[in-house]
């Protein structure tokens, strides 16, 4: 018998509980499939724009040259993370040169509007972080989730192929082995969901954990070139 119509025989022996749980089980393989295909992509974007952007960033002499510009570009994490502290930098510079006429390359910041500009980077970086993270717990869930389905199926097709033989008091190998090979195949369907979820699951995480501390030490470089240039020791 070839495994086409051994999977075919294996269907029309299963009961309507162990087919629920297998179209439910082919549900949360396309879901999750499709959340490692997004997720894949907006990783891999992100660490191609944070690539370029970091090459421009410190290409430029001035630190708020590109604020300045305001290129358009989406979905680039360390720009959206320099743009926040640019802009609350922006607004400190603003609140200090009140009521001076200072020339703007000599405008600096006292410490209290820099530690407003290190909690918006401090907050950007989170906000960036959980964007990137985003559905990735939904994908755990498939993870976890997926072998207990297919093993609530095993056990409940078993118990249901005992109860129908112990009913009918014919214990024969031909009349027990269809209902428990329909009922194995509920646990066969949770692996074979779980098994590429999980290997997708570690891979993203990976990326996600590079992604934050590039994050994080972007952060850092980013705040200390603003201390540097306009910070006052006053």
């Amino acid at each position: 018998m070839s495994s086409e119509l051994e999977l075919v025989f294996v269907w029309d022996q299963a009961r309507p509980e162990g087919k629920a749980i297998i179209l439910l089980l082919v549900l949360f393989s396309i879901f999750a499939w499709s959340v490692m295909a997004s997720k894949a992509g907006q990783m891999r974007r992100a660490t191609r724009l944070n690539r370029s952007f970091i090459e421009r960033f410190r290409g430029e002499e001035g630190l708020l040259s590109i604020f300045e510009r305001k290129p358009k570009v989406d979905d680039c994490p360390l720009y959206t993370v320099y743009l926040s502290g640019c802009h609350e930098l922006k607004r400190g510079i603003k609140r200090q040169s009140e009521g001076e006429a200072a020339e703007p390359e000599k405008l600096q910041v006292g410490a209290r509007s820099m530690e407003h500009v290190r909690r918006v980077l401090e907050r950007t970086v989170a906000e960036e972080s959980l964007k990137l993270e985003s559905n990735l717990i939904l994908l755990a869930n498939a993870v976890s989730g997926a072998p207990f389905l297919g093993l609530l199926g095993t056990v409940w097709g078993v118990m249901s192929t005992f109860a129908s033989v112990a009913q009918e008091g014919n214990a024969q190998l031909t009349t027990m082995a269809p209902g428990v090979a329909a009922a194995l195949v509920t646990t066969v369907a949770g692996l074979l969901v779980a098994i590429p979820s999980m290997f997708g699951y570690n891979w993203l995480l990976h990326h996600l954990r590079v992604l934050t501390v590039e994050l994080d030490n972007y952060a850092h470089e980013l705040m200390s070139r603003m201390e540097v240039d306009y910070l006052t020791e006053n």
